[in-house]
């Protein structure tokens, strides 16, 4: 069968691989559509330190069962579509000990540490799908990035009270958008694409704010009477918004990294005790979050045509990465359609 590989810094070529073989416990799943992450976009810049070429990226796949293994349950069907979790569990680290198995240590996402959705069909454990009919199959597909920010937004505690700020407003940072709203709280975005702060706004953010023509700290100390953002996440993943963020906290304030910086970052330690901040990591999703999301695009159904920026036939799909690398400053999602679901 048919995938598309990363087989060297900014290359991709479609290569034929075996037919995926069923264990016990999986399911074969017919891929339809498949989002291309931020991350798929570092490992074909050679940025991602996590990949080794060649691989076959994605993770944010929606699709349609197939055919089931032993040991599988009748819930999960043939025809019936599916959201892919697309992360390993192991069961046995102190993350997975504690309940919290979407930071296991010893995880492998799809796309990343193995191999990926781009391709005809994939096998998966039964337990990494969640069977929905309601939703098109290229919304499933939506589902995984956007969840991100709605577990940020959970590791922040926000509530209906809280003002939130998100430090970037890409497609992570939309999650959080999003999720923050469906909390009922306020939302400030600090955003440099103007492109993308006309989306922001039409997705419901109160204010969008471009830090490189306005004073970030002065805006929102306005908009807020001078209080600051309750919670601040970090969308971003470069040093200057991770010291940002601490510098923006008020007072007993709540911050959630979810991006990561390639560097090293140096910080002003006294305002962790100063200020008494609470510092939050925020990895992947939980299935409380992919559950979530489901239900907040089953209530928004014209959400998807705001941020799907471009879709790529499967049989174009080597023309993807180089569009999205021409075209950053205005892409959200780009989507990748195999063409199965007339």
């Amino acid at each position: 069968m048919k995938s598309l590989v990363i087989d060297q810094i900014s290359h991709t070529a479609f290569r034929d691989i075996p037919d995926p073989a069923l264990a016990p416990g999986e399911v074969l799943v017919d891929v339809r559509h498949v989002g291309l992450c931020g991350s798929d976009l570092s490992t074909f810049n050679g940025a991602n330190p996590l990949v080794e070429l060649p691989r076959i990226p994605g993770h944010e796949i929606g699709g349609v069962i197939l055919e089931t293994g032993p040991e599988v349950g009748a819930d999960l069907a043939p025809g019936a579509r599916v959201v892919v979790i697309p992360y390993t569990t192991c069961g046995t680290c102190p993350a997975c000990r504690r309940g919290r198995m979407n930071a296991c240590q010893f995880n492998q996402t799809l796309g990343v540490q193995r191999d990926g959705g781009l391709c005809d069909r994939i096998a998966l454990p039964a337990d990494r799908l969640i069977v929905n009919d309601t939703l098109p199959v290229h919304q499933l597909a939506l589902v995984e990035p956007l969840s991100v920010g709605f577990h940020a937004v959970s590791r922040g505690e926000v509530t209906a009270d809280d003002t939130v700020l998100v430090l970037g407003g890409g497609m992570i940072g939309v999650g959080a958008v999003l999720g923050a709203q469906a909390r009922g709280a306020r939302v400030i975005v600090s955003e440099i694409s103007a492109r993308k702060s006309e989306t922001l706004r039409k997705l419901g953010a109160e204010a969008v704010i471009n830090p490189m023509d306005t004073d970030l700290e002065q805006a929102v100390a306005e908009l807020t009477d001078g209080r600051g953002a309750d919670v601040i996440i970090e969308a971003a993943g470069v040093a200057q918004t991770f010291r940002l963020a601490v510098d923006l906290a008020p007072f007993t304030g709540r911050i959630v990294y979810i991006g990561y910086a390639k560097g090293e970052v140096a910080y002003e330690t006294k305002f962790f005790n100063l200020k008494e901040l609470d510092i939050r990591g925020s990895r992947n999703a939980t299935r409380a979050d992919f559950d979530a999301v489901i239900a907040y695009l089953e209530q928004h159904t014209d959400l998807a045509d705001l941020l799907i920026s471009k879709v790529f036939p499967w049989e174009q799909a080597t023309q993807a990465f180089d569009h999205w690398v021409a075209h950053r400053d205005e892409t959200f999602k780009i989507m990748i359609d195999f063409g199965k679901d007339a």
